[in-house]
């Protein structure tokens, strides 16, 4: 599950990437916009700017605005930024591994191959979903995937499934 810190990321950039070379949004017209408390946005706008996602601009006519094309910018860029490591135990995360403390061997471990198979289902959703799917939502293809596929695997029967 995502923070309601990196879903207002999210709701923040989908705003600049609408407004994306128009100059300098303002953060209350944000904050206005996809009602999220003005000083909360203010933080996370600022740790997206120290992350190079966004830069800003002071002044009259300042605000922020992307620093790079919103077709570079994927999901999973901010949540990291935002919320940290995406994989759901940290002996599987691809930038923030830690052996778990609790567990002898990961070579035999169970529980390791299930959970590298939820992060690479959810990096394959957030990588390849960048700030312009915001323009085209439409893009989005749901597909359905049996319990136990593959993430790369369709399912060709009906029983157990899920909409991914």
């Amino acid at each position: 599950m995502i923070s309601k810190k990196a879903k207002y990321a999210i709701k923040a950039l989908k705003v600049l990437t609408e407004e994306y070379g128009k100059g300098p949004i303002l953060i209350s017209y944000i904050s206005a916009k996809e009602n999220i408390p003005k000083k909360f946005l203010e933080a996370i706008l600022l740790e997206l700017r120290n992350h190079g996602i966004l830069q800003s601009q002071k002044g009259k006519g300042g605000g922020y605005l992307l620093r790079v094309d919103p077709g570079r910018v994927n999901l999973a860029q901010v949540l990291r930024v935002i919320d940290g490591p995406i994989a759901p135990t940290p002996c599987v995360s691809v930038n923030f591994y830690v052996k778990c403390d609790d567990c002898n061997d990961e070579v035999t471990c169970a529980l390791r191959p299930i959970m590298e198979r939820v992060r690479d289902a959810n990096l394959g959703v957030y990588e390849n979903t960048t700030l312009l799917t915001f323009q085209n939502p439409s893009s989005l293809e749901t597909k359905e995937i049996s319990i136990g596929a593959k993430t790369n695997e369709l399912a060709d029967s009906s029983a157990n499934r899920m909409t991914a």
